[in-house]
């Protein structure tokens, strides 16, 4: 049996569709956090996606497909994407990526300090 080690609880208001990402995103947990925000990107085709990704504990290149996944089909339907509450490994893996060079995505600096 495979356990889920990661959910993705969602909210949609006034053209924002936000996505709090919690867990590991690996291979196995990519597919279903990808299956549902896409789901929700073509029936509401919101103006901005906010990904937050404050309570993820790890992110291999699975993590990164997703990211850039979301990002591209949010450029086709015209969204902007912004990424917010990285830990600072997130945001090296999305920074040797060079995810900052994506027209639509934006990186949003930790808005809280861990204590």
């Amino acid at each position: 049996m495979i356990k889920e080690n990661a959910f993705c609880h969602t909210d949609y208001r006034d053209g924002v569709l936000s996505a709090l990402i919690e867990g590991e995103i690996d291979h196995h947990t990519a597919v279903g956090i990808r299956e549902k925000i896409d789901g929700l990107l073509f029936r509401y085709r919101p103006e901005k996606l906010i990904l937050d990704l404050c309570k993820v504990s790890f992110m291999d290149s699975s993590g990164l497909g997703l990211v850039l996944g979301r990002a591209s089909l949010c450029q086709e339907i015209g969204a902007k994407v912004y990424l917010i509450n990285a830990n600072e490994r997130t945001r090296k893996i999305l920074s040797l990526a060079g995810v900052s060079r994506i027209e639509n995505l934006v990186i949003e600096a930790n808005k809280e300090k861990k204590k």
